[in-house]
């Protein structure tokens, strides 16, 4: 199957992706600070320059697309019907690349909370997967 645009149209399209900023990144944000968090935005210092970063919790949250992270189990996460083998070796690296951050800042003493696109399309989901994330770790840091 042939793409449908031209070599130059699709590289101005897959130009206009944001690595920052983007919509589900600011649905979180606007989510976190309304429930009370304070942060601070992609911290250059941190292994993988994590999109919001709570100092207070020690907290790295990264805002995951599905198709480009690869959320197992996702509708969102498919692979094009084209270029497969370019596009497997793409997510592939992504996911490695996402391990090693993940390594990197456990080793650190950080704590990492994914958030994945398909969850900021429901605030009430949003909610509830922040809530969990926070309560778990109040828990484990008293000991419970």
């Amino acid at each position: 199957m042939t793409d449908v645009h031209t070599p130059e149209q699709r590289s101005y399209n897959m130009s206009r992706i944001k690595g920052k900023d983007t919509n589900p990144e600011v649905i979180v944000r606007r989510q976190l600070h309304a429930m009370g968090f304070r942060f601070r935005l992609h911290d250059t210092n941190l292994p993988g320059k994590p999109d919001i970063v709570m100092k207070k919790h020690r907290t790295a949250v990264f805002v995951h697309g599905c198709f480009w992270h690869r959320h197992k189990g996702c509708k969102f996460s498919y692979v094009p019907k084209s270029r497969v083998n370019f596009w497997q070796k793409k997510f592939e690296a992504n996911v490695r690349r996402d391990r090693q951050v993940t390594e990197q800042l456990a080793a650190a003493g950080w704590l990492q909370f994914i958030v994945w696109e398909c969850q900021t399309k429901d605030k009430d989901r949003l909610v509830a997967v922040i809530k969990e994330f926070f309560d778990d770790e109040s828990e484990s840091a008293c000991g419970k």
